[in-house]
């Protein structure tokens, strides 16, 4: 009776161990510095860093979801996080804006569908601004996607941008600023692009990652007395390093 109940207790304790590695959560954390507008509509470049933070895959009972950051992501049709940051907006930089309240850096938050398949994919997705502003925006878009080898990963794809009444207002509206007439936006399709990145995986935690976009302004955002006195072309580039990371629990 006594072995019985000692390897019972030993198969136990071998066990424990296997059970916990199934919950694992894998992710990547990063940043990178670059060169984008001063604000929306700007025809004036500056440099900004953005961290950057890539779901890979979660398995915690059963659930069981994503093919971590490096792997291929499964084809078909998929739930996602969204995730974006866009930079403030202050007189003190842009002294132009004299009269327009500054705009705190934003975070958005939402969240997304993707159809995935091996050499393409099409997404679309809705953020809410949690700080910085209250209004509610989103993207479609599509990528092409190439692998030549373990090593690198390339995509580009069009983008189109839309953003509600409040959003629209927030980054294109004018009110009771000096060197420009008032002026109230409306929502719908911002802007329309194009977006590009190039990955290269160090090793199985590091990598480099370049990226380049292009959007042009539309409808009120392109009308906007900013946009006017600055650019309906907007350029942004950037150079980043990422880690990824997996949390055993």
């Amino acid at each position: 009776m006594r072995v019985i109940s000692a390897a019972i207790v030993t198969s136990v304790a071998l066990a424990a161990p296997a059970v916990a590695q199934e919950r694992s959560f894998n992710f990547s954390l990063g940043t990178s510095v670059g060169a984008a507008p001063e604000y929306m509509g700007s025809d004036s470049y500056g440099g900004v860093v953005t961290p950057s933070f890539k779901f890979g895959s979660l398995k915690w009972g059963s659930v069981d979801t994503g093919n971590g950051v490096r792997g291929i992501p499964a084809n078909g049709l998929s739930v996602k996080g969204a995730f974006k940051i866009l930079g403030e907006r202050t007189v003190e930089d842009s002294p132009e804006l004299a009269g327009l309240e500054d705009i705190d850096l934003a975070v958005e938050l939402g969240f997304g569908l993707t159809y995935q398949q091996t050499n393409w994919m099409a997404f679309g997705e809705v953020r809410k601004g949690v700080t910085g502003h209250s209004g509610v925006t989103g993207t479609l878009g599509a990528d092409w996607i190439m692998r030549p080898n373990d090593r690198w990963l390339f995509t580009a794809g069009p983008r189109v941008n839309f953003g509600n009444d409040e959003y629209a207002n927030t980054y294109f509206g004018v009110s009771g600023a000096t060197n420009f007439a008032d002026y109230t936006a409306s929502g719908g399709a911002l802007s329309a692009g194009i977006a590009m990145s190039g990955t290269y995986f160090i090793d199985d935690k590091w990598a480099l990652e370049g990226t380049v976009s292009y959007e042009k302004l539309m409808n009120d955002a392109a009308d906007s007395p900013l946009t006017l006195n600055g650019s309906e072309d907007q350029w942004r580039i950037g150079l980043g390093v990422s880690r990824v990371f997996t949390l055993n629990f």
